[in-house]
């Protein structure tokens, strides 16, 4: 059981129950800040002061800040530190990570059992969370001599080599999938391949494997977020719980939704029956049931008949944006278990699947500047995209929704 060092708990943070959809107002093609190519003097759009102060320059986004070599930071006899800030309320393994990473767990842990590693003077668990201001003590620190790593089987060679094809951004702490449709990120009955399992052929000579850090449906493709070391798996876990991640989805719905941007705001429980389990809309205080808010917007129309919508959701709850757009009336194509108006019929040359992408993620990267990867449409809804006439690098005006 890990006890704590001082902490003190922040407030519970509040949350809007309202459960009705509303709009926001966000910048049309026509009224949208200048873009290049665009006209000067053009009013900026209401929220890129919020976008600006959040999101770095694109240079900073795509180049995280280099860790020095791991060599040149370990100590080479006992050293005295002192807690700053932003390491305020870590546990004492995250910290030694956090300050020499590629440091081995089995060393973290021996140091910190034998008491080598002390803070203001007293032992200390693996567990326990520090304060800022406290004094650590560290002991000299070595690298583990590196295993020999085995030769993979051909199975797995085909099996990194159908990761490396799905990479959209890979760096030393982070690797970004393109999960195709179909593909569970993890097991389940009868499963027998999924990202969950393939990542095994990534261990490293310490016996790290790559963790998952958020999940997307099976039938969903797109961004797939991968932290290959515990140091970078605890700050993903902590963006996405703070909600510092900021996704967007693209998916086609019927009909054209009204408002044309808005903002849905249920509860969410899950109901499972012997053969299925989905998620219903819940009243507050049903037992089992969460917030979840989800911001959309129109993108383009094919007639009327079909919508390009993009969805960003503030919450992460299980099929939250499959069970809002159904709740609003505009289920999503090809849905298997949401899509439920009677005697529609799905276009010429349209497949019959889930077309639903998770198209973009923004995250703080561990060791600074910004993670920001896309995912390109999947085929069978690049398909859908041509047949429909939709151009997919029109404005997304889901850029200027709120973030809460």
């Amino acid at each position: 059981m890990s006890r704590r060092i001082k902490r003190t708990d922040p407030k519970p943070r509040s949350r809007d129950e309202r459960k009705e959809s509303r709009p926001f107002k966000a910048r049309s093609a026509k009224t949208a800040g200048p873009r290049p190519g665009g006209k000067p003097g053009a009013k900026p759009p209401r929220f890129a002061a919020v976008r600006a102060e959040r999101r770095p320059p694109k240079a900073e986004m795509e180049k995280p800040a280099a860790a020095k070599p791991v060599e040149a930071l370990l100590p080479t006899k006992v050293q005295t530190v002192t807690v700053t800030a932003d390491e305020n309320n870590m546990r004492v393994d995250r910290f030694l990570e956090a300050r020499f990473p590629g440091l081995s767990f089995s060393h973290i842990q021996r140091v910190v059992r034998k008491g080598e590693l002390r803070v203001d003077g007293k032992r200390v668990d693996s567990k326990d969370r520090l304060e800022e201001g406290q004094s650590v003590r560290i002991p000299p620190l070595k690298l583990d001599t590196p295993k020999a790593v085995d030769e993979l089987s051909e199975a797995a060679q085909k099996t990194l080599k159908a990761l490396k094809e799905m990479t959209i951004y890979e760096d030393d702490d982070v690797l970004v999938l393109n999960k195709p449709a179909g593909l569970a990120v993890q097991g389940g009955s009868g499963m027998t391949r999924h990202i969950d399992q393939m990542l095994e052929v990534m261990r490293d000579s310490k016996g790290q494997k790559p963790r998952l850090v958020h999940r997307i449906d099976r039938e969903t493709s797109g961004c797939l977020l991968i932290a290959k070391t515990r140091f970078a798996a605890s700050h993903l876990t902590g963006a996405f719980r703070s909600r510092s991640a900021r996704k967007t989805y693209w998916a086609l719905v019927p009909g054209l939704p009204k408002p044309k941007q808005g903002r849905i705001s249920t509860f969410l429980a899950k109901e499972e029956s012997e053969d299925d389990t989905i998620m219903r809309i819940a009243q507050h205080g049903d037992e089992g049931a969460s917030h979840a808010v989800t911001y959309y917007a129109v993108v383009e129309t094919a007639g009327n008949k079909l919508t390009w919508v993009s969805l960003k959701p503030v919450t992460g709850r299980t099929h939250q944006l499959r069970a809002h757009m159904e709740h609003i009336g505009h289920p999503i194509v090809g849905d298997p278990k949401y899509f439920n108006i009677e005697n529609w019929q799905l276009p010429g040359g349209l497949q019959n699947r889930l077309h639903l992408l998770a198209r973009r993620i923004v995250i703080p990267h561990p060791r600074g500047g910004f993670i920001d990867a896309t995912a390109p449409l999947p085929p069978h809804m690049q398909q859908s995209w041509n047949l429909l006439g939709l151009d997919a690098s029109r404005f997304d005006p889901i850029e200027n929704a709120p973030e809460e």
